[in-house]
């Protein structure tokens, strides 16, 4: 896999806490796996909150077709 180095800019005692928990060789490792983990939670959020807008949005349609149906299932039982 081809990588790329990236500087970026971390809280101070972020970054203590890394070098005190991890060790140097490890730490790109550690950082991308960290990386990795948050943007794959974003993704399923970013899914989740476009499946919500997709149902909220077709939501009229479906009790719409759904009384279609409540009629159509209903019409030939006695009442």
């Amino acid at each position: 896999m081809k990588t790329l180095k990236i500087n970026f800019t971390v809280p101070e005692d972020v970054a203590e806490e890394l070098k005190s928990r991890v060790s140097k060789r490890k730490r790109s490792a550690f950082v991308t796996a960290a990386v990795a983990e948050k943007l794959k939670k974003l993704e399923e959020e970013q899914l989740r909150q476009s499946l919500v807008e997709g149902y909220q949005v077709r939501q009229a349609e479906d009790v719409e077709v759904n009384l279609e149906w409540d009629e159509a299932t209903l019409e030939e039982w006695p009442r």
